[in-house]
């Protein structure tokens, strides 16, 4: 059992630091930057960060996996195993979790600029 936290734990902090917040994407418009864009970019960056990575979502899906994991680990017939399970369960959807904020506030910050005027192109 430490063996696998000491291998789960570094990974999944790796993977969520390298994630990013999705919040400081930049999108391409067609033309050169404005200052009214700079702008508009400021402001969509914290509307996107207001969307959090541990909403009701996010919460249910750790809960779930969780729960599955210890259930799948538990199979196997003893308890180090269902512990074991339940700890993959949640470390692997709370990283999945993490990377759907990013992929969320990236799109919130483009709907935004488009919805300011600007026209994304990429």
């Amino acid at each position: 059992m430490k063996t696998c936290l000491t291998l789960i734990l570094p990974m999944t902090l790796a993977v969520v630091a390298c994630s990013g917040t999705g919040a400081d994407y930049t999108p391409i418009t067609d033309g050169a930057p404005t200052a009214e864009f700079q702008s508009d970019l400021t402001a969509c960056r914290e509307v996107s960060k207001k969307h959090r990575w541990d909403n009701a979502e996010a919460r249910e899906d750790i809960v779930i996996s969780t729960v599955l994991g210890a259930v799948l680990g538990a199979a196997n017939g003893n308890s180090g195993s269902a512990l074991g399970g339940a700890l993959v369960g949640a470390v692997g959807s709370s990283v999945g979790g993490g990377v759907n904020t990013r992929d969320d506030r990236k799109d919130i910050v483009v709907s935004c600029i488009q919805q300011r005027g600007h026209n994304v192109v990429g």
